[in-house]
């Protein structure tokens, strides 16, 4: 499978059969392309606004057999709604300040992901990665990649999120924060901010990523309103 850009193909593979991550005793494959040469930021946007997802140098979306679990979904960030519970989220992070550190890595960085891995995601793959995976996570991107780093008001850093920049939007691509702050809800707050980031440059969505409704995990995706899915239609409101 491919399409054609400028004189480009851009080639797509279906992967091998593997263990779903996501709902048990189902089968995932995946459709992939690699990004590379001077096109690719052009590719990885036009996929992105297909509800590809990036890793690393690939873009892949699920395309498994008798399964649409996984579903591309985006917060409208114009329209986004304010409600009681956001309000509270905002307040209980005033005092945090947030700052554009572009692909900079640090050790105090990676100490800070592998307590939020271990305490949040202990039985997953990432709880394996060693620091020159973070590195590779962090900087191993043929686009424009940046990541935002969270300090509160002593300047400790308590949360990290790494973000694609797209033409129309931002894309979440990975976050992580200190486990033991429950009460600043910091997942949600960077959800928030990167919303207010979105309006701010005049940009209309923030890319989140799959929702799954079957799994737990993903559940507070449908919190963001409006949120756009992506399906055999198109881009479509679901809340």
């Amino acid at each position: 499978m491919s399409f054609e850009r400028r004189s480009d193909p851009v080639l797509f593979h279906r992967s091998a059969p593997m263990t779903c991550p996501y709902i048990e005793g189902r089968v995932e494959q995946q459709l992939f392309t690699e990004l590379t040469g001077p096109a690719a930021q052009e590719v990885f946007e036009r996929l992105g606004e297909a509800g590809f997802r990036r890793s690393h140098h690939i873009m892949y979306r699920p395309v498994c057999s008798g399964c649409n679990g996984c579903v591309p979904v985006r917060v409208v960030a114009p329209d986004f709604v304010e409600t009681r519970s956001w309000r509270r989220i905002r307040k209980a992070n005033a005092d945090l300040t947030a700052q554009d550190v572009g692909t900079h890595v640090s050790e105090e960085q990676f100490a800070l992901f592998r307590r939020y891995v271990e305490g949040r995601h202990g039985d997953g793959d990432m709880a394996q990665m060693s620091a020159r995976d973070y590195v590779n996570l962090v900087t191993a991107s043929p686009v424009t990649t940046t990541l935002i780093e969270f300090r509160d008001g002593d300047g400790v850093l308590v949360a990290g999120c790494l973000i694609d920049r797209l033409r129309d939007g931002h894309s979440a691509v990975y976050s992580f924060y200190d486990p033991e702050l429950t009460q600043r809800s910091l997942g949600s707050y960077m959800i928030l901010w990167l919303v207010d980031e979105a309006r701010r440059q005049g940009l209309r969505n923030v890319y989140l990523g799959f929702w799954i409704e079957q799994s737990q995990k993903m559940a507070y995706k449908r919190r963001f309103a409006p949120l756009e899915a992506f399906g055999s239609k198109g881009w479509q409101l679901i809340t």
